[in-house]
């Protein structure tokens, strides 16, 4: 018993007219008569009482109708799920990222997926740094909204620029150096530094600062290295010391905190990019990584 014979079937029943089934079918009469007949031997049972003028169900047959069109409708609505699975029109992604870096994009990105593709659950973390890649690698997560730095170890990786911003000096209101609209670092170097935690930061964000400043002729005096890098404006702005932070920032930061350009520093911008891995055969990956071109008009993959 196969699909072909259940619709020849239903069919058949349908228009309790041999004649008139075939042509809806455009199978020759003779095709269905034969697959009908094969179906009921197949099921040890007649399905048809035919006679010259009329067809009609048997009894069994009219059971066997309501259960057959379940089958068919069952199997056409399973091969329509798998091939929007395989389009990635159904299913799920998993999404990590840096809640700071990506409050200007990520969330018209996010509202627009869900409106064209209502049937992929998302699923949708922030992240500290270290535990983004290691999600990534472990394959925990699908996409990765992260710093570069660090990716280039993980085997079968795909990594896309999405977006550059510029690295601030970060300073109190206070500070008699925060009303410049630049300000080169060598002016900082008696100054008390807070830098995110060496083992805590995004790798290589600590000795990058720091190689910056060595860059401007001093090794900044570091006098506090929080573990989590919210907690680093809060610091400055209790006017324990400066820091340099993505001028992101500045949007979820005091009103009471300056963010002033560096003046003079080569290669000084914050990248952000995407990041997935060429093993991952979730389709989805590609529907979202198009939106997100689209919103940042920025080429992807």
């Amino acid at each position: 018993m196969d699909i072909r014979q259940l619709r020849y079937f239903i069919t058949v029943a349908e228009y309790l007219n041999f004649t008139k089934a075939a042509n809806q079918l455009y199978v020759a009469q003779s095709a269905i008569s034969h697959q009908i007949a094969d179906l009921e031997q197949q099921l040890g049972l007649k399905l048809f009482i035919r006679n010259k003028r009329s067809v009609q169900l048997t009894p069994a047959g009219s059971v066997f109708l309501k259960e057959a069109i379940e089958i068919v409708e069952k199997t056409s609505g399973a091969i329509e799920k798998a091939k929007q699975t395989d389009a990635g029109v159904i299913g799920s992604l998993s999404i990590g990222f840096l809640s700071v870096h990506v409050r200007s994009f990520l969330p018209n990105v996010i509202k627009q997926f869900r409106e064209i593709h209502p049937k992929v659950e998302l699923y949708l973390n922030h992240f500290p740094s270290k535990m983004l890649k290691e999600s990534l690698e472990e394959g925990e997560i699908d996409i990765a909204l992260t710093l570069p730095a660090g990716l280039d170890r993980i085997e079968e990786i795909e990594i896309q620029s999405v977006a550059r911003e510029p690295y601030c000096i970060v300073m109190h209101k206070n500070h008699p150096l925060s009303g410049h609209k630049k300000i080169k670092l060598s002016e900082l170097a008696n100054e008390p530094f807070i830098i995110h935690n060496r083992h805590a930061s995004p790798v290589g964000s600590y000795d990058f600062i720091v190689h910056l400043c060595e860059q401007s002729g001093f090794t900044p005096r570091i006098v506090s290295q929080p573990r989590f890098v919210d907690t680093v404006p809060v610091l400055v702005e209790s006017e324990i010391g400066i820091s340099i932070l993505p001028k992101s920032f500045e949007g979820v930061s005091s009103s009471s905190l300056r963010f002033v350009e560096i003046d003079g520093a080569l290669d000084s911008d914050c990248e952000l990019v995407i990041a997935w891995k060429k093993n991952n055969l979730n389709p989805s990956i590609q529907l979202f990584l198009d939106i997100l071109e689209k919103e940042i008009l920025t080429p992807i993959g």
